[in-house]
């Protein structure tokens, strides 16, 4: 692990095991202390498949979780991304047991049986600029709204469990091609190529390390990347480099916007915008325009809201 000198003082970590793990309930709580006594904060997720989660602090106290993870035999071999913060993009530290680590609700997919081929950043243009290759990016909607890979396909999906009902609507069209496939930190993809190849789709390829992998290691002038790429912190986006992007998220529905979101008349800031406008109703907006102003209070007196 290369922890390079910090541009900003907070090192944000993206990680994620899968692991044949049947001790991972007797985890939960010592880990919790150990990231609290340590001041570091995100989101854990544990299972009998493996872990996943973000995390973020000091670059001292994230050395420190990454060696207490690894002396675990069965979470030896992390796959982790980092990225750095200005501010500590979390507002607490949670550690949940989940039956799953990335949620697709469908049993006997197992990346460890069988998975996609993995891309390095470096070859992911080649595989993607080939015409013959169907391109498919395996987020969400509202991810997708902010960026993209060129060329890809949008399955149009508002959670990951919905993704093997669109495989199987496409399988036909799918079959005997050659299929990329990516997301932000590549946890997604071990199991998308994994179900692809459970319904007969095999010549299944992944970026490894995900969409965060390539901004990092791809100059932006050979790029294939438009846009920002999602994050699920407080960040909200991130940029070629792993910079802090210019996304913001609507505090009524959470949906992320850009500049140009943010301009027309339907967005009101910690109120509404184009997405969730029209959704809402009275008492709803007045309920967060409160809301936001309690938040604004907060800040004025040096405080911190943890809804904000």
């Amino acid at each position: 692990m290369n922890l390079s000198p910090p541009n900003t003082p907070f090192l944000v970590a993206a990680l994620y095991r899968f692991a044949r793990w049947a001790g991972h309930e007797d985890l939960r709580e010592p880990l919790a202390r150990f990231c609290n006594e340590r001041g570091i904060k995100g989101t854990l997720l544990l299972a009998s498949e493996g872990i996943n989660g973000t995390v973020a602090g000091s670059d001292a106290t994230i050395s420190e979780l990454l060696s207490y993870l690894e002396a675990i035999p069965e979470l030896s071999g992390l796959e982790v991304k980092f990225s750095r913060a200005a501010e500590i993009p979390f507002h607490r530290m949670k550690v949940r047991l989940k039956k799953e680590i990335v949620t697709m609700g469908v049993e006997d997919v197992d990346p460890l049986d069988s998975v996609g081929a993995y891309v390095a950043p470096s070859d992911w243009n080649a595989l993607i600029s080939d015409p013959e290759t169907v391109v498919i990016d395996t987020r969400n909607d509202y991810e997708v709204s902010l960026g993209t890979f060129r060329r890809a396909l949008d399955p149009h999906t508002t959670s990951f469990s919905e993704f093997p009902a669109w495989a199987r609507e496409n399988r036909a069209a799918l079959e005997g091609r050659k299929v990329a496939m990516f997301c932000t930190g590549g946890i997604r993809c071990e199991k998308a190529t994994a179900f692809m190849k459970s319904i007969g789709v095999e010549d299944v390829f992944h970026l490894k390390g995900g969409i965060l992998k390539y901004l990092e290691e791809v100059p932006q002038s050979e790029s294939l990347w438009d846009g920002e790429c999602f994050v699920f912190d407080e960040r909200v986006s991130v940029t070629h480099g792993l910079m802090e992007g210019d996304a913001s998220l609507c505090r009524a529905c959470r949906h992320p916007l850009v500049e140009a979101d943010r301009k027309l008349p339907e967005y009101v800031e910690g109120v509404s915008c184009p997405y969730c406008h029209d959704a809402r109703s009275d008492e709803d907006r007045a309920r967060y325009a409160e809301r936001h102003k309690q938040v604004a209070l907060a800040a004025k007196r040096a405080g911190r809201h943890i809804g904000s």
